[in-house]
């Protein structure tokens, strides 16, 4: 069982954190996050930590580029086992992402509504889809929540462990992420 201690949150959908954020509120998870999410998160009494502050860089051209990251990524993508992947996290400065909590764009939704071109493209999720591979990637260390419908089984696997997560667990959440992704990019193939 791995315990939760930090968790890095970037949704486009904010419905459904509030028990999600109540309940790492109570477990006492260090929260990071970006932009709307981050302001979404203080309106329901958290301290949370930017990726400004992270980064030192600001969100550019017009929020495309906001987690694009080494510390982003790296907080999320090394291996808590392997000695040259801590000296790394120890050396810059890297923070630790033990849950990632992403959604998309809804991209499919902006393709049905007859949007005009710009409007889809801008809808093609960049960060977040890349955020999503990361975490699920490294699921050996890393819970990630990739949708809201999954908001719920989260709570439930973190009430009934705590805030620890099994390998089991984490590798559920994983192939859920995966799919998620791969369906993602078939509609914007399709579209294209």
């Amino acid at each position: 069982m791995k315990q939760i201690n930090s968790a890095f949150i970037s949704v486009f959908n904010k419905e459904n954190l509030k028990p999600l954020i109540s309940l790492l509120k109570k477990l006492k998870i260090k929260l990071y996050s970006s932009g709307g999410t981050k302001i979404e998160l203080e309106k329901l009494g958290c301290q949370v930590t930017s990726v400004e502050e992270i980064t030192e860089y600001p969100s550019i051209l017009g929020g495309r580029v906001k987690t694009l990251h080494p510390k982003i990524f790296g907080g999320i993508l090394y291996r808590r086992n392997l000695k040259s992947d801590l000296e790394d996290v120890k050396k810059y400065d890297i923070p630790n992402f033990d849950l990632v909590i992403v959604d998309l764009y809804p991209f499919e939704e902006t393709v049905k509504n007859n949007a005009n071109e710009d409007e889809i493209i801008e809808k093609i999720d960049i960060g977040g889809i890349s955020l999503i591979r990361a975490a699920a990637k490294n699921f050996k260390d890393v819970l990630i929540i990739s949708s809201k419908e999954l908001i719920p089984k989260c709570i439930d696997v973190l009430q009934k462990n705590n805030g620890k997560t099994s390998l089991e667990e984490r590798l559920f959440f994983a192939k859920k992420a995966f799919d998620i992704s791969s369906n993602y990019d078939k509609n914007i193939f399709s579209w294209f």
